[in-house]
C-alpha cells in the first residue's frame, strides 16, 4: 500500500500517466515533414524557455525592490526552477505526454528496470538539476539569462523531443541516435559548463549523465528487440 501510494505520488508530480492513447508510429515511414516538425518544435521550445528566463530576470529585478525576506526570494526562485525543470514540456508544441503504456507494451531486455523506477529516478535527477541550477544562478550574480542556464534549457528541450519520439510515438529506431546526440550529449556538456562555474553543480549533474548512458543502452536494446 505504501509503495503504491509513493509511486502514485511520484507519477503525479512528474506528470506520468499509466494509460494513454496508443500512438506507436514505428512502422509509419519517417518523412521530411515529420523531421522538420521535430526540429521546429525543439527550436520553438528553446526559444520560449529562453524568453521565460528573460522574463524571470525582469521579474526578479522587480521582486527585490519590495525588500522581501531573503528566504521568501529564495523560495520563489526555487519554485520557478522547479517548474522550469520538471514541467519543461509545458513550453513544447510537440506532444510530450508522459506515459508508462509504451514502455509496458514493448519487449524489454531482462536487465531493464521496472516501469515504476523511471519516475522516481527522474524526480531525483530533477531535484539535483534544480539545486545545481540554483547554485549556478547564485554564482552568476543571480542572472537567469546566463549562458549555462541557456544550455540547461537546451538540454531540457532535447530531452522532451526525445520523449515525443520514443515514449509518445514509439519510433524506436529514431530514438536511438536522438537520445545519444540529444539528452546524453547535452547532459555531458551541461555538467562541464556547470562544473566550470562551480564544481559542485557539475557533480550534481553527473548522475543524470550516468542515467542517460543507461537509458541510451536500454533504448538501443528495445529497438533491437522490437524492430521485427
Amino acid at each position: 500500500m505504501t509503495n503504491n501510494w509513493f509511486s502514485g505520488t511520484v507519477n503525479t508530480v512528474m506528470g506520468v500517466k499509466k494509460e494513454s492513447q496508443n500512438n506507436n508510429q514505428e512502422n509509419i515511414p519517417l518523412n521530411g515533414k515529420k523531421i522538420v516538425s521535430y526540429v521546429a518544435g525543439t527550436l520553438a521550445q528553446i526559444g520560449l524557455m529562453i524568453l521565460t528566463l528573460w522574463l524571470a530576470n525582469k521579474g526578479f529585478e522587480s521582486l527585490i525592490k519590495y525588500n522581501l525576506n531573503e528566504k521568501i526570494n529564495i523560495s520563489i526562485v526555487c519554485l520557478f526552477l522547479t517548474f522550469f525543470t520538471i514541467r519543461s514540456r509545458f513550453f513544447s508544441p510537440l506532444d510530450n505526454t508522459r506515459s508508462r503504456r509504451q514502455y509496458d507494451q514493448v519487449i524489454r531486455p531482462k536487465w531493464a528496470p521496472p516501469p515504476f523506477v523511471f519516475p522516481i529516478v527522474w524526480m531525483s535527477i530533477g531535484v539535483l538539476r534544480i539545486v545545481s541550477s540554483y547554485l549556478v544562478w547564485q554564482k552568476l550574480d543571480q542572472n537567469f539569462l546566463a549562458i549555462p542556464l541557456i544550455v540547461f534549457a537546451i538540454h531540457l528541450a532535447l530531452g522532451d523531443t526525445w520523449n515525443t519520439i520514443f515514449t509518445v510515438e514509439g519510433r524506436y529506431a529514431l530514438a536511438v541516435p536522438v537520445v545519444i546526440l540529444g539528452p546524453l550529449l547535452s547532459s555531458i556538456i551541461l555538467a562541464v559548463v556547470y562544473g566550470q562555474i562551480i564544481p559542485l553543480a557539475g557533480w550534481l549533474i553527473f548522475p543524470s549523465c550516468v542515467w542517460l548512458v543507461v537509458a541510451s543502452a536500454l533504448v538501443t536494446r528495445i529497438w533491437q528487440l522490437n524492430r521485427g
